[in-house]
């Protein structure tokens, strides 16, 4: 006896077919399908689409599964890495490996003096230095901001990055904190991009600027 079932059933029969009617086929064609069933099932080409592999019930080719373990036909099997780097297998997903995630570096630089040429010399300076040692490119580049001490106005220094290259990164250019004491004609940055998981940021101060992180400048 031959069971018909509907496309989105479960069974404890193989599913029978006959693509046309969705009736039960007869004994013989059962018994033959049946056989061929069992066949991809130990050669492993059940992960297959039913168009290869000749199954004769393409109408009914998305049946999810039964108990005799048909595979759904959108499986896929994706790449990945493990943590230590060995390539392995994943069922489900679409993961290839290790993603880049976002960094922040911190710059500084003391102009000479509050005049535009001085301010667009320092902010390049500063800026190809972080450029360089983070091995940066600009499509890699989120945002950046600057800020300058208010004794320096004679120029935005966003008008230094972006005659570096960078005219499709967001620029900021704002004040910082007057405090009282604090290191004259400064530019500070914070430049934000993506890159590996396992990058080192280096911050970058230069010249006199360097003596507002001591800590830093002794790691460099």
């Amino acid at each position: 006896m031959a069971y018909g079932i509907g496309p989105t059933e479960e069974s404890m029969q193989p599913p029978c077919f006959d693509g046309a009617m969705n009736r039960g086929l007869a004994h013989t064609e059962a018994a033959e399908l049946l056989a061929r069933h069992d066949s991809l099932l130990v050669s492993g080409e059940l992960g297959k689409a039913p168009s290869q592999i000749g199954v004769p019930f393409a109408r009914y080719a998305d049946i999810r599964r039964t108990a005799v373990g048909i595979r759904p036909p959108t499986l896929r099997r994706f790449k990945r890495v493990s943590s230590n780097g060995s390539n392995g297998n994943l069922e489900f997903g679409a993961y290839q490996g290790p993603q880049p995630r976002l960094f922040a570096v911190r710059g500084a630089v003391q102009a000479e003096a509050n005049e535009a040429t001085a301010i667009l010399a320092a902010t390049e300076d500063l800026m190809r230095g972080l450029i360089e040692r983070n091995g940066l490119e600009p499509a890699d580049m989120v945002s950046c901001l600057f800020t300058t001490t208010d004794d320096l106005d004679a120029e935005f220094p966003a008008v230094a990055a972006r005659d570096l290259g960078l005219t499709a990164v967001p620029l900021m250019c704002c004040r910082e904190i007057p405090v009282p004491g604090s290191m004259p004609r400064v530019i500070r940055v914070m430049l934000h991009f993506y890159a590996p998981e396992g990058h080192e940021p280096e911050h970058v101060y230069v010249g006199e600027a360097q003596k507002l992180r001591t800590d830093l400048h002794a790691a460099q």
